[in-house]
């Protein structure tokens, strides 16, 4: 962890320092989660966000139409899910998950899902405080830092192993 990442992560648990050291109840959990910095920060609005499950194929005609959201336009196309999860805050954020296996590309003059390549999230470390019961008794918790990768994004890749 770099210095810049260390400053982040101080400013983020100064509010939070109390339930960090001893045991809290739902109420001062949930009162600590509101004064996070990151609680202040929403996903926008607009953002298309899908239900989770696999895509049911690769998108070849996002080529056929000119976008602008760079994630319609890659070679390794993605969408955004929504991801919940109550014994962490935040407790929903937005995932990159990657809609093709292999990587469009333009072959004999036609668009098709190339195999030859791997489509493959882009994983970034992200601060979160995850709730603990540990040594707590019961419905009181202890929040710990945790470090989580989240898919923001998908790119295109050599495959391990190329077909032919």
């Amino acid at each position: 962890m770099d210095l810049k990442q260390i400053f982040i992560v101080a400013l983020c648990l100064v509010p939070a320092w109390g339930c960090l050291n001893r045991c809290c109840d739902e109420d001062e959990l949930r009162e600590t989660a509101q004064k996070k910095p990151w609680s202040r920060i929403q996903p926008p609005q607009d953002l298309p966000v899908a239900l989770h499950g696999p895509p049911e194929s690769c998108p070849l005609d996002l080529y056929q139409r000119l976008r602008e959201d760079i994630k319609d336009r890659s070679l390794s196309p993605w969408r955004y899910v929504r991801v919940t999860n109550q014994d962490y805050f935040p407790s929903t954020y937005v995932e990159a998950q990657c809609l093709c296996q292999g990587c469009i590309m333009m072959k004999k003059g036609s668009l098709m899902e190339n195999h030859d390549y791997n489509s493959k999230p882009v994983l970034q470390s992200r601060a979160f405080l995850k709730r603990e019961q540990s040594s707590c008794q019961g419905g009181q918790y202890r929040l710990k830092v945790e470090f989580r990768k989240v898919a923001v994004g998908c790119t295109c890749v050599t495959a391990s192993s190329i077909s032919s």
